[in-house]
């Protein structure tokens, strides 16, 4: 398989691989590996929320409410409270 990438980007993956001692062909690797593995669990979870969702087992929330309830979560860990 070919990946073709932006010069901006190939001259990353080349200065990495100058830095880190690797090729590149394994930074990219491992690179696409991760993500394909974050991906994946990020389905899965996505998945059981839609399953949970249309079950019944959890009700669904406004985006005000979740937008609401996102800033208190955040305005208490920003103020220890």
């Amino acid at each position: 398989m070919q990946v073709q990438l932006t010069p901006e980007l190939a001259r990353k993956l080349t200065d990495l691989a100058a830095t880190t001692g690797r090729a590149p062909d394994q930074l990219v690797e491992d690179a696409v590996a991760g993500y394909l593995d974050e991906l994946v669990t990020l389905r899965d979870a996505l998945d059981g929320r839609y399953d949970d969702l249309k079950s019944g087992r959890v009700a669904p929330i406004s985006g005000d409410d979740a937008e609401r309830r996102l800033r208190e979560k955040s305005e208490r860990r920003r103020t220890g409270k």
